[in-house]
């Protein structure tokens, strides 16, 4: 921490990364790899930082919760300063930004990767204290394991609701690949349990998909409410573990409320989220199109088309660095083309996929037409067997590039 105001006051370029998980973390090794003169401080809080890929297995009782675990040694060997601090506001005009202990960090640039913050707002009876009872678990660590702790304690013959929110929101396919690990959880350890999906969407992606698997892996226990249907939750009673619906009130051992979602506060207090809560970019550099030399990436963005992944994230922080780089040279930053393959886990040893290809166009990320696909329908199991040792790789791969 004493080294960071002396590491950011060098000849060179200067640039200061709020945020630390996948956007953050791969952007700053990548920023480094482009130019390892540029000066890169990191800021982040948390360590270790908890991954949300893959947190669905630990809920369902899989895997422990240090699998989740990643720490920032490897950027520090790469030469990025790591300051355990939060970012409190931003002097744009100055260009720099102040630390919660007030020291100042001086930028060129700043990226700002704040990932997401719920919307507790947003739902009727659900703030921070109903969340505590009904656990949203939509950022990995805490609430993860009290979830996982309520479905073991939970008596077999309980139900279980997730209730879904509408778009946008981070992992579009997360709740339902969550509602897949729960079913199996159940299905092996509480078989006489069912689940419920209340979902404020009618339709989801890899919709098809999910709802084989759940067909043909849990007949009979998974049941998805749409928001036609009576879906949308309209009102929360945490103690009573009930929600309220347009069509009436269901009442479970769990509950599982996942909210609407905004950017990380730091980019409304940055100036850097619209009426929306998103922040709105150009896509060719991702340089927030309301505050000048401050990018934002990973779920925070409005990336048009690509939905709000980690793969995303990473893709995106990739693609900035380059741009980034090339601006702190004065060239042009060049038009990038990104991926983003989203693996779901159906069950412990299947999982299902989807994947896109995005480039500018119109001022927002479009995706190329013809370029990705799913999973096919009706495919053996030992296609959805071969996707979920894919999806293993994926996360070995993502997170070594991410944090070493």
């Amino acid at each position: 921490m004493l080294g960071a105001p002396t590491v950011l006051a060098p000849t060179g370029p200067r640039v200061v990364v709020v945020g630390g998980g996948f956007a953050g973390a791969s952007f700053a090794r990548a920023l480094k790899r482009e130019d390892p003169t540029i000066a890169v401080a990191l800021v982040e809080p948390s360590e270790p930082y908890t991954a949300c890929p893959m947190s669905n297995a630990v809920i369902a009782g899989l895997p422990d919760i240090g699998a989740q675990h990643f720490g920032y040694g490897g950027l520090e060997d790469d030469g990025i300063v790591h300051v355990p601090q939060r970012v409190v506001r931003v002097d744009a005009a100055r260009r720099r930004a102040v630390l919660a202990d007030d020291v100042m960090l001086d930028y060129d640039r700043l990226v700002v990767a704040p990932g997401i913050d719920m919307r507790l707002d947003a739902i009727p009876g659900y703030d921070a204290a109903a969340a505590e009872l009904l656990p949203h678990a939509w950022k990995a660590g805490e609430q993860t394991l009290l979830l996982r702790r309520q479905l073991e304690a939970m008596e077999d013959g309980g139900l279980v609701i997730i209730a879904a929110p509408p778009n946008p929101f981070r992992c579009p396919p997360g709740p339902y690949e969550r509602a897949s690990l729960i079913a199996h959880f159940l299905q092996t350890r509480k078989p006489r349990s069912k689940l419920l999906i209340l979902d404020a969407k009618d339709a989801f992606s890899k919709q098809r998909l999910f709802e084989q698997a759940w067909t043909e892996l849990y007949p009979g226990l998974v049941e998805w409410e749409s928001l036609s249907f009576g879906g949308k939750v309209t009102e929360v009673d945490a103690p009573a573990r009930t929600l309220t619906t347009e069509f009436g009130s269901h009442k479970a051992a769990v509950v599982n409320v996942i909210p609407p979602q905004r950017a990380g506060a730091i980019a409304t207090t940055i100036g850097v989220a619209d009426q929306t809560g998103w922040c709105p970019i150009d896509p060719m550099t991702f340089e927030s199109r309301l505050v000048s030399n401050v990018h934002i990436i990973g779920d925070a963005a409005i990336g048009g088309a690509m939905p709000k992944s980690a793969f995303t994230a990473n893709a995106q922080a990739k693609a900035c660095a380059t741009a980034l780089a090339n601006l702190l040279r004065g060239q042009e930053p060049g038009s990038p083309k990104l991926t983003n393959t989203c693996y779901s886990l159906i069950a412990p040893d299947q999982a299902v996929s989807i994947a896109g290809v995005y480039e500018p166009a119109n001022g927002l990320l479009t995706e190329v037409q013809g370029a990705g696909g799913t999973s096919p329908l009706d495919a053996p199991r030992s296609v959805r067997e071969e996707e979920a040792v894919y999806a293993q790789a994926w996360f070995k791969t993502i997170t070594q590039e991410a944090f070493g």
